[in-house]
């Protein structure tokens, strides 16, 4: 007998009742040559019964195959039955590859269900794709990518944007203008005094045509602020909060608000920013707009001037009672003024600690916030 290529979509009992049928054999003849029962064969004949060795061996010697040849057979034909089950483990691998599954899941961002061909529909639509073909990209409304140097894109992070393009777009604000970020600036540096003043930011930016966003990160991300553009005229300013300290606060805050002043990212990406004034942050790893965004949201929150004349007086001789002085007569929180001191290295991160308030508890909440125990609605 020749062998033949096992077909994928056929039992072997299929083959062997051909070949019995050109001997003339019956399956009770079968059984008889094969010393099995006339129920097994009737059983592997039919499909309902798979092949084990010793039948394979059985027939090998019977028919003049080999075991090996009814025993791939059996292994085609099982593989080929289970294909429909085991493609969704495919499609689940890749659905997990490219999204933080169970994080938007447990997050409420996508809702589960137990059709994966829904779920990845979900997805798909999550990150407004068609379909899961590609890998998912946060992109500004603008289609031209910009020529700096970005920062990548993880699974984590284009999942938070995205989340991020959500809410904004579900928030109604003010018009914008190009003076809107100006303006905004100038009303924010009246609430630099106090913490409590912070319930007041997401109005201001309201009024000004900003939306504000603020959206857990997920662990391991790097990133403190994000600007981006759902048109020429709606910017986005989104914030992860994942310094609980009121200097961080203002000065991410300030950062995107400058981008927005200066149209950062208006024609391209959405502008990320990661390790936002922390110890190590080096300038000369920077963009020349990113250099400059930095600089004009300290001079926003501090002037450098009055800055570099409060260092030239007191430095390296600082204390509490000078710093909150300080900070007193210049009218912000003494925490900022122990935050720019920090970052300009003139005091080590551990020391004033107590003077660095909390900025959570006061604008969480306040704002479209996601996260913290605040769940925003799925749009």
């Amino acid at each position: 007998m020749t062998e033949r290529r096992a077909v994928e979509t056929f039992p072997p009992g299929e083959f062997i009742k051909e070949e019995i049928d050109a001997r003339g054999w019956t399956q009770n003849d079968l059984a008889e040559i094969t010393g099995k029962s006339v129920r097994l064969i009737s059983e592997v004949i039919l499909g309902k019964r798979a092949l084990t060795p010793d039948t394979a061996q059985a027939l090998a010697d019977a028919l003049g195959t080999t075991a090996q040849f009814w025993m791939n057979m059996e292994s085609a034909y099982q593989l080929s039955k289970l294909k429909p089950d085991t493609a969704p483990v495919a499609r689940r691998a890749k659905l997990y590859s490219l999204f933080p599954v169970k994080e938007m899941l447990k997050r409420g961002w996508v809702e589960a269900t137990e059709s994966l061909d829904v779920l990845e529909a979900r997805f798909a639509a999550f990150s407004e794709m068609e379909n899961l073909d590609t890998t998912p990209q946060f992109r500004g409304y603008a289609a031209r990518r910009t020529t700096y140097k970005e920062v990548e894109q993880s699974p984590l992070l284009t999942a938070w944007l995205y989340r991020a393009k959500q809410l904004a777009q579900g928030l109604t604000v003010g018009k914008f203008s190009a003076k809107s970020a100006d303006t905004a600036i100038a009303q924010l540096k009246n609430l630099l005094t106090n913490p409590e003043d912070l319930r007041q930011v997401p109005r201001v930016l309201s009024e000004a045509g900003i939306r504000f966003v603020l959206i857990e990160p997920f662990p391991g991300m790097k990133v403190d602020g994000v600007c981006f553009w759902l048109d020429a005229d709606s910017p986005v300013i989104a914030m992860t909060l994942r310094f609980d300290r009121i200097d961080n606060f203002w000065f991410v805050l300030m950062h995107e608000l400058r981008h927005v002043a200066n149209k950062d990212g208006q024609s391209g990406n959405a502008i990320i920013d990661e390790n936002l004034g922390s110890e190590g942050n080096d300038a000369s790893d920077k963009p020349p707009f990113e250099v400059k965004a930095d600089q004009e949201a300290a001079d926003a929150i501090i002037p450098g001037a009055t800055m570099n004349d409060f260092i030239l007086r007191v430095g390296p001789l600082y204390s509490e009672q000078r710093i909150v002085g300080f900070a007193a007569r210049i009218g912000v929180h003494p925490g900022i003024v122990v935050g720019q001191l920090r970052n300009r290295k003139q005091v080590p991160y551990s020391h004033y600690a107590k003077l660095v308030a909390k900025s959570k508890e006061h604008i969480v909440g306040n704002a479209l916030t996601d996260g913290w125990g605040h769940h925003a609605p799925v749009l």
